[in-house]
């Protein structure tokens, strides 16, 4: 039996960017107008790294406990031999293409608030996974991959792909981590560990893409403003769903 590690309430329209210092101010007089926090939730927040604590720290697919402990700095969280970082795994795309993003401030009354809004809502626990932390790992392969470009449906394809030992843009990465996903057993192991039931169709073997999928061998980022508006509305309905699920997680443990 799952008990939590310790009786803390988890709020899971906690906004991480809220106790990251300073990460609104003149938040949009940087990147030329686009928008950059001056900290990083991912790394700043309390508050998140305790979500993660806590969350995580419960019985594996492979039969262990995995009970994280605080750490600070690079060693964010801890358990055995591994050390993991957070990893947001919703995405903007606000730098990717400057001139789409004119047109699409141009178009949305108030394209400040419903930003900030779309980064407050994806900032919460729903938005947020660990994945072991090193030099070149998962969190910045799947950033700077062309092929990925930091596309969480795409990211997960990867995964699912790893555990059939099929190839894939990320697989050495992934390789480079078997320890990690051996954890989980199977894809049905990792997905439902994290919560993931919502990226994939019922029989959890295949991706709910949130954009066109052409196995990895054409555009991946949105090009036009309907293909972008469609990007952030998925990213926010994942948020949204995964956030109730863990929330029921709570309540039932």
């Amino acid at each position: 039996i799952w008990k939590m590690k310790e009786t803390i309430v988890i709020d899971t329209q906690f906004d991480f960017t809220s106790d990251s210092p300073r990460y609104w101010d003149h938040f949009w007089e940087n990147r030329d107008g686009l928008g950059v926090g001056n900290s990083d939730p991912d790394v700043s927040s309390k508050t998140l790294q305790k979500y993660h604590q806590i969350l995580w720290s419960k019985p594996l697919p492979n039969g262990e406990y995995m009970d994280l402990k605080m750490g600070s700095g690079s060693q964010y969280l801890t358990w055995k031999e591994f050390r993991f970082g957070s990893d947001s795994i919703t995405a903007s795309f606000r730098y990717k293409d400057y001139k789409l993003m004119k047109e699409i401030d141009k178009m949305i009354p108030d394209y400040h608030s419903f930003m900030e809004d779309f980064i407050r809502k994806t900032y919460t626990i729903g938005g947020m996974m660990i994945f072991p932390k090193r030099r070149g790992g998962i969190n910045q392969a799947r950033g700077f991959h062309a092929q990925i470009r930091d596309r969480w449906d795409l990211t997960l394809e990867c995964i699912r792909k790893y555990y059939l030992h099929e190839k894939s843009p990320l697989y050495d990465t992934l390789q480079a981590d078997k320890d990690f996903f051996d954890l989980f057993v199977d894809f049905k192991g990792f997905v439902d560990f994290f919560y993931l039931q919502d990226c994939v169709n019922e029989k959890e073997d295949s991706i709910i893409f949130w954009l066109k999928d052409d196995g990895f061998t054409g555009k991946v980022l949105p090009e036009t403003v309907d293909e972008y508006m469609i990007w952030l509305n998925h990213n926010l309905e994942f948020v949204k769903r995964r956030n109730i699920r863990i929330q029921k997680a709570i309540k039932n443990k």
